[in-house]
């Protein structure tokens, strides 16, 4: 029997079960279906048995919470299964998936934890960190992100009775479709794949399916077991909880101002007593300085000065980032959790930096550390991690931010004529005159001594700024290269992110790099997903597509994921709350929208795009950037 790894994915109806797996390398599948019409019972667990005795791993969607805990339970209970009905299975599988899909909405474990599983598994979900709060994607959101061809919701309710073989039919076809971009999310994801693979048989530790954040927690416990003697069950189990957190006391002691205006803003952060279960929103502070505004908080802190700003013969713009900012405070500054022997704690996060450092960056275990770097600082804030202690969470984020204001502020009160652009977590631009650059790296050095931390620096030719999040930087000299944010992005962007209406990001950049005039990058833009706008119904919110018949409106319902452009001849499409009744246009005006759930291949000029609303988005994000005297006519 020859070894392979399956792509699956299951569809669990009151009284049908429907299983589909595809092989990784190739457009095998394997379909079984559990129905009064159909009992592949056996076959199916017959299946299952040969991928536990040949090792043969499933690749999922979710399959970790979902898929895999319908399977362990079949497993678990074959024999009974092999005595029953078809329709008595199904009940049985259905009340298995309905009671596992409520312990995930009520926050509740998992039956069936990841290491008891028969089968091993690659779940594409917890592996992008997409069950994580900040990057919640359904594998709908994923098929709209990555332009799939159908990103078509199940065709039947699960509470439907499935009664013809049309609707198994139906459900094979979504099931099949949800398998296939599944197989492409892992192909997106094959160096993350490999990269786990790499940890898991280097450090013994099932990484396959882990996040980031959970590599850093897996992989510093057990650096940290063997450095300190702790066991790692029992290091697992430590934690620092504060009552309360006096600001004062957390300060380093170089933090110091010259003018009145940082001078109140240190005065303000002194005063600060925090509840270290209250810390989101409970700090705002913002400083109005050298005509920009910076607004500060608890987790850091941003300020940007809308426009465009270019070098020339005469200025120079300035970029200083510190070097892995919030780790090396706490590595310089000799802090840790205050649960943890501290030389221990200590030694072994700066041997990770130190390490990195002689690792050149096409090495894997480079960007593995740069995660355990990284992701160090935000589970101290973690209640569900080891490294738990909000007092160190506190003194990173609050003399981080302080200890750049001192750059800041040494900058252009030293600098004639200096000019803040931004200021970020862990950076800032200033526009300077050139001939005081020296000057600018003498004051650079000065503060790396008073804080023993490192900058790297850059030179711009143009930066387009919106705002501290959204924002086009070219750099200066012979190696042209471009570093776009927010909005301005539209390559490579990752699946969790909306990348609606990309020809009007496409031609955005377009016109502020190249001067192309937005409405000929509009036209000469033929991918029709480009064009593609993408929306998804949450709470008590539904989709419809409203026509008028006969001078009234009509509604169809759509999907809880909606795919559309505009369009000249086409519909509007709205959203119903349906409690309240509340009534809200997906695009406000007279834009019409056709919709594009299947894609449909034709002639370019076929698909009828209403270029007006494209052109007309892509002016009006470029006038608010442009200076008054050089605005784009809209019409």
């Amino acid at each position: 029997m020859s070894r392979t790894h399956w792509v699956m994915d299951y569809e669990t109806m009151l009284n049908c079960f429907i299983a589909v797996f595809e092989d990784i390398k190739s457009e095998d599948r394997e379909i079984f279906v559990i129905h009064k019409e159909r009992n592949d019972c056996l076959e199916f667990i017959t299946f299952l048995e040969r991928n536990i005795l040949l090792e043969e791993w499933h690749v999922s969607f979710n399959g970790i919470g979902f898929d895999a805990q319908v399977t362990e339970h079949i497993l678990e209970n074959k024999e009974q299964l092999l005595e029953m009905s078809s329709e008595e299975v199904a009940v049985f599988i259905y009340a298995k998936a309905q009671d596992t899909i409520q312990r995930q909405s009520e926050g509740e474990w998992a039956v069936f934890a990841p290491w008891t599983l028969q089968i091993k598994q690659v779940d594409v979900f917890k592996l992008n960190h997409w069950d994580n709060a900040a990057k919640r994607t359904s594998l709908k959101w994923a098929q709209f992100s990555m332009d799939w061809q159908n990103i078509q919701d199940m065709p039947i309710h699960h509470s439907t009775l499935v009664k013809t073989q049309k609707q198994i039919d139906d459900i094979i076809e979504y099931c099949i479709n949800d398998v296939a971009s599944t197989k492409a999310i892992m192909y997106r994801s094959k160096k993350e794949i490999a990269l786990r693979q790499e940890l898991t048989k280097e450090y013994n530790i099932d990484l396959f399916s882990a996040s980031e954040p959970r590599i850093a927690k897996e992989l510093f416990a057990m650096f940290l077991s063997k450095k300190t003697g702790i066991k790692k069950y029992d290091l697992k189990k430590m934690r620092t909880h504060r009552s309360k957190l006096i600001v004062n006391d957390l300060l380093l002691p170089y933090i110091k101002f010259d003018t009145a205006t940082f001078q109140r803003l240190v005065s303000k952060f002194r005063d600060l007593e925090l509840d270290p279960y209250d810390l989101k929103g409970s700090f705002k502070y913002s400083v109005r300085y050298k005509g920009i505004t910076t607004h500060f908080g608890l987790g850091g802190v941003h300020g940007a000065r809308k426009d465009i700003y270019t070098s020339n013969d005469e200025f120079v713009i300035m970029s200083s980032d510190v070097t892995s900012f919030y780790p090396n405070l706490a590595i310089r500054n000799k802090w840790s959790p205050a649960h943890l022997p501290k030389e221990d704690f200590c030694d072994q996060y700066e041997w990770f930096f130190d390490e990195r450092k002689k690792i050149p960056k096409s090495d894997p275990r480079n960007y593995v550390y740069k995660i355990v770097l990284n992701s160090t600082y935000g589970l101290s804030n973690d209640e569900n991690s080891f490294l738990y202690d909000p007092e160190l969470t506190m003194r990173i984020t609050l003399n981080g931010q302080l200890s750049l204001m001192m750059l800041y502020e040494m900058i252009c009160e030293r600098i004639p004529n200096a000019v803040p652009l931004m200021q970020n977590t862990d950076g800032l631009e200033t526009r300077i005159p050139r001939k005081y650059i020296d000057a600018y790296m003498e004051i650079c050095k000065e503060w790396e001594d008073i804080t023993n931390l490192q900058l790297e620096h850059d030179t711009y030719q143009k930066v387009i700024l919106a705002d501290v999040n959204n924002y086009i930087a070219v750099t200066e000299g012979e190696d042209f290269k471009t570093k776009c944010k927010g909005r301005f992005v539209f390559e490579d962007l990752p699946l969790h992110k909306n990348k609606s209406f990309l020809c009007v990001r496409k031609a955005m950049y377009d016109y502020f790099i190249y001067g192309k005039d937005p409405e000929q990058s509009i036209k000469e833009n033929k991918n029709i997903f480009d064009f593609c706008g993408g929306v998804k119904a949450k709470g008590d919110w539904k989709f419809f597509e409203e026509h008028i018949v006969n001078g009234e409106h009509k509604r169809d319902p759509l999907q809880k994921t909606v795919r559309y452009y505009i369009s000249n001849r086409g519909s509007k499409t709205v959203k119903v709350h349906s409690i309240d009744g509340r009534v809200a246009q997906v695009e406000a005006g007279k834009w019409l929208q056709t919709m594009f759930i299947d894609y449909i291949e034709k002639p370019f000029e076929e698909y009828d795009i209403n270029y007006d609303f494209y052109i007309k988005k892509a002016k009006k994000e470029i006038e608010t950037l442009e200076p008054k005297t050089n605005q784009l006519q809209l019409f």
